[in-house]
């Protein structure tokens, strides 16, 4: 990358996992070449991908942004916590002023839906035999990067940022500037959906690692949303079978405490392999860009979300277990009680033969 840029980013929640070896042989199936993300300018001791999603070209097309036309470079990154990205990048001439970018940021908001969509399902039917649990795509993140080659003193950062011709007030200018982090010539500023990266380089290492961000983040609200969307149908179930017979009941109880327990795992296993998927090892500068970012797309309100609803399902099971034992109990004394009445009607028996 040579020149200012805007990239956009659109991220859509499409499987439980994907198989990226897989998604690789897929694609050089069809002579298209799909590469590993690997960051350029820092040392893999200091950030790892345990299983760094891949990338795949899908060529230039025309964005209409803004009523006007716009070429564009556009490819995919898939990631085997389930994501699909769709990346977005419109390279500015030269001689941009930045009324021109300006533009282009408050046109970002708008991207058509329908292109978008088309290359999600594109992508995801390219990959589909590599998909572990396949859904339509419900969850969406969205964020844009401002790309700048050549520092510009005179941009209104902040206007950039917040997507807004109106000038903010001093505490609002404050709150959006404080968010900003500086490593020789590299310079960073963020918001929770949008940041202006300048580096002369041309890495799109700082981009990645939002990116990435934002795909860890988007797993932990769908997940949240589904443990959710669980205990609601938990209770709704808990409450129908409350006028049935016991042995019904017992029945469903024995049900329902295993499918928590089947859900309880498959959450855990999947959201530990989302925490996991990245690796920091020591504070450089693109640890502290990755923790900052996380802290503005506030991860950890929502890993403690899911936390509090798995800690939800698992009283609920433990009371349903505990359910289930007691009236086995009773059962079990009840049928002892028959047995010893049975036996004793047989001595009965036995004595009036003789």
């Amino acid at each position: 990358m040579n020149s200012s840029s805007i990239i956009i980013y659109r991220l859509f929640d499409i499987a439980d996992e994907i198989d990226l070896d897989h998604v690789q042989a897929l694609w050089a199936a069809r002579n298209k070449i799909a590469s590993r993300l690997r960051l350029e300018r820092v040392s893999p001791k200091a950030i790892a991908f345990k299983d760094p999603p891949v990338s795949v070209e899908l060529g230039s097309h025309e964005i209409m942004l803004g009523g006007r036309p716009h070429l564009a470079e556009i490819r995919a990154r898939i990631y085997d916590i389930g994501v699909i990205s769709i990346i977005v990048r419109i390279d500015l001439p030269e001689q941009a002023t930045y009324d021109d970018f300006l533009d282009l940021a408050i046109a970002s908001e708008n991207i058509p839906e329908d292109k978008i969509h088309e290359l999600v399902k594109s992508v995801a039917d390219t990959i589909k035999q590599a998909l572990i649990k396949p859904r339509e795509p419900e969850f969406e993140e969205d964020l844009v990067v401002y790309y700048l080659y050549e520092w510009k003193k005179d941009w209104d950062i902040v206007q950039l940022l917040l997507k807004d011709r109106i000038p903010a007030s001093k505490q609002t200018r404050e709150e959006t500037l404080a968010n900003c982090l500086s490593y020789a010539e590299d310079v960073a500023y963020f918001t929770w959906d949008a940041a202006l990266v300048y580096d002369p380089s041309g890495s799109m290492d700082i981009p990645d690692l939002l990116e990435f961000a934002n795909a860890q983040f988007l797993e932990l609200r769908y997940y949240d949303n589904l443990l959710e969307k669980e205990i609601g149908t938990m209770y709704t179930e808990l409450e129908k079978i409350t006028s049935i017979s016991d042995r019904q009941r017992l029945r469903n109880y024995r049900r329902i405490r295993g499918q928590l327990m089947e859900l309880v795992a498959d959450v855990a296993s999947l959201t530990d392999r989302i925490n996991n998927s990245l690796r920091v090892t020591e504070d450089v500068f693109y640890a502290r860009v990755y923790s900052l970012y996380i802290r503005l797309l506030r991860a950890d309100s929502w890993r403690q979300s899911i936390d509090s609803n798995i800690s939800v399902i698992q009283r609920t099971y433990n009371m349903l277990n505990e359910e289930v034992i007691t009236r086995r109990s009773e059962f079990l004394d009840t049928a002892v009680v028959a047995l010893l009445g049975l036996i004793a009607l047989l001595n009965i028996y036995a004595i009036f033969l003789r």
